[in-house]
């Protein structure tokens, strides 16, 4: 067999594992995106894959070469978010998101400081002070991808759901500057000759140049879209643009001591916030673009599952730190958004539901875990740890999204309708 034929029949067994395991799910009324996670896991490296048959599994090298559909993936559920940031809306609670989002991360921060900082007294030899202030930055973080699939899915709409994306979408921003100042500290105390302006411009740029970079996409996205008039070819601009906006974000560059790269996320959601607010039209083309990505998202969260590493459960020592984390990041992030959510006198079902919803963790906590490979011995420890509460989270926080979002009357399912009855009723009624 050769090599594209193998790459198109792994991905048709992770898209065909997915769809299926997700109507299993629907029966016992878990989301889809936790069955994609399980599928993957189930078809991954370390059970159908460690057969190694083909047309059984996935294997470790073909997961490597699908880092493309999950950069593509993860540019639309960026740009996606950015329509979370009308302005219109904004004005109804943009602060009050703001207070949310940068407060519930830094109470995170603390609570996982605590407990970790505590946890390095009891274990001195498996848990250093460098990898538990890292840590506690990692915790900030939470998955847009997993939260918005669940959103969508249900359709949900209400007080909870209208402050729970824009929160998520800053979580990235205030996960950036939070790390960036843990991982200077960190580094500090274990390394000499490390320049501290690098450790923290480095970040602060990143950010501050990928919104640059989104704004001026967005822009242009705008003004080319106005010399297309088909749907067919308006939808096709807004795929070229989010693609162009991802590739853009791998560019890096060196300035002295000095490294400059961009974030894709942050990029591409700023992407479609420019464009929703300049564009007459966006809302159209947001949900065409939704619609064509759909097998994307499919196969990104599939892949996830087969990247979740397994081997992780074969030490003690990251099993007991991993569930510390947890537990200190789930009170953290709960308590965090409740006491936030008090502080804007919030809706009472944002104070009670919200931190609930903030609980997925994946792709930016992942990418704070490879950076922080860099500490050595201790970084290691910060990528098992990750991995770990990753695995635990991904697969069980999109049923606890799902389950508050319910609680809060935001998910209401006895309205939801099957479009292949909706349109065999048609035909039959013609």
């Amino acid at each position: 067999m050769t090599q594209t034929a193998s790459i198109f029949l792994s991905l048709s067994i992770a898209l065909l594992a997915g769809l299926l395991l997700s109507r299993l799910a629907k029966l016992v009324k878990l989301p889809a995106v936790t069955a994609y996670l399980i599928s993957g896991v189930l078809i991954g490296p370390f059970v159908l894959g460690a057969l190694n048959i083909p047309g059984i599994g996935i294997i470790s090298e073909q997961i490597e070469g699908f880092g493309l559909i999950s950069d593509l993936a993860l540019g639309f559920i960026a740009f996606s978010m950015g329509n979370e940031f009308r302005l219109s809306q904004l004005k109804k609670i943009g602060k009050q998101a703001t207070v949310i989002g940068v407060l519930q991360a830094l109470i995170t921060t603390i609570v996982v400081d605590v407990a970790l900082i505590a946890l390095h007294f009891a274990m001195p030899d498996t848990l250093s002070i460098p990898a538990a202030i890292v840590l506690a930055s990692v915790a900030t973080a939470t998955a847009p991808a997993a939260t918005l699939m669940v959103v969508k899915q249900y359709k949900a709409k209400g007080p909870v759901t209208d402050v729970l994306l824009p929160v998520v979408a800053l979580d990235d921003a205030v996960g950036l500057v939070v790390f960036a100042i843990s991982f200077g500290i960190a580094r500090s105390m274990g390394t000499a000759g490390v320049s501290p302006l690098a450790i923290i411009l480095e970040p602060l740029l990143e950010i501050v140049l990928s919104l640059l970079l989104g704004f001026v996409m967005g822009l242009l996205f705008t003004l080319c879209e106005k010399y297309f008039h088909s749907r067919s070819k308006r939808m096709a601009v807004s795929v070229t643009f989010v693609m162009l906006t991802v590739a853009l974000s791998g560019l890096k560059f060196e300035i002295g001591d000095i490294h400059i790269a961009f974030s894709s996320l942050l990029a591409c959601m700023m992407l479609g916030t420019v464009f929703c607010n300049i564009c007459e039209v966006s809302e159209e083309l947001m949900d065409r673009a939704d619609r064509w990505t759909t097998p994307v998202l499919i196969l990104f969260f599939v892949i996830s599952g087969a990247e979740l590493d397994l081997s992780v459960f074969a030490q003690w020592t990251v099993v007991v730190v991993g569930i510390v984390y947890i537990i200190a990041r789930s009170l953290g992030k709960y308590y965090g958004a409740n006491i936030s959510a008090r502080i804007t006198k919030s809706d009472p079902n944002i104070i009670k539901y919200l931190g609930i919803t903030l609980l997925p963790q994946a792709g930016v906590a992942l990418g704070m875990a490879i950076k922080a490979i860099e500490l050595g011995p201790d970084g290691a420890i910060v990528r098992n740890i990750t991995l770990f509460a990753v695995l635990i989270y991904e697969i069980v926080g999109p049923f606890l999204t799902k389950m508050a979002l319910t609680k809060a009357g935001d998910i209401k399912e006895e309205g939801r309708k099957s479009a292949r009855d909706e349109h065999l009723a048609k035909k039959n009624y013609s």
